[in-house]
């Protein structure tokens, strides 16, 4: 499934790796990486020593991170395994979770369970970053999501980036409460 009616715009890449540590060996999971437009800003961001792992449920995606993306550990699979493949990854904490997935698209439940997992992985200091598109948050399963994000987290922040088609809202979460 593809979530991104365009490729997300540099602007909002770069707005998005704000959240990712640019010192010491960070550890960042992108949650659906698709193309990798996302990915380019997390990497420019990125110190020497540090680990960006991507998840990605779909083959021709995973396909074309692969070839295209050498940089990123590129898993096929699913964001709601993501307390499994960071174990078979041997990484128990991640510094950063950034998220593509499309939100509005998911239920209840699935909503849930991946925010659970993704709450649990964070370091202390950890962020977890979503994005939605702006039009896309009238749906029932967009406000549950936000919903869900202040029931997960203590710090739920916003920001929309307007300079992209259609423009964003980005989630940036800290202090995980579960």
């Amino acid at each position: 499934m593809v979530g991104a009616a365009t490729p997300t715009s540099a602007a909002v890449a770069a707005t998005v790796a704000q959240v990712v540590p640019s010192t010491g060996s960070p550890v960042v999971v992108e949650l659906g990486p698709g193309t990798g437009s996302l990915s380019d800003g997390i990497h420019a961001r990125l110190p020497a020593g540090a680990r960006h792992l991507g998840i990605e449920l779909g083959a021709d995606m995973v396909a074309h991170l692969r070839e295209h993306k050498p940089w990123l550990e590129v898993v096929h699979g699913d964001a709601g395994d993501l307390v499994s493949v960071l174990a078979e990854h041997r990484i128990d904490r991640v510094d950063a979770v950034v998220s593509s997935i499309p939100w509005s698209l998911l239920d209840d439940e699935a909503q849930g369970h991946i925010l659970e997992q993704a709450a649990e992985v964070l370091a202390p200091n950890g962020a977890f970053t979503a994005l939605t598109y702006v039009p896309a948050e009238r749906t029932r399963n967009a406000r549950r999501f936000r919903e869900r994000l202040h029931e997960t987290f203590d710090e739920v922040l916003t920001h929309t980036t307007w300079r992209n088609f259609p423009p964003i809202l980005h989630y940036i979460c800290r202090r995980p409460l579960v």
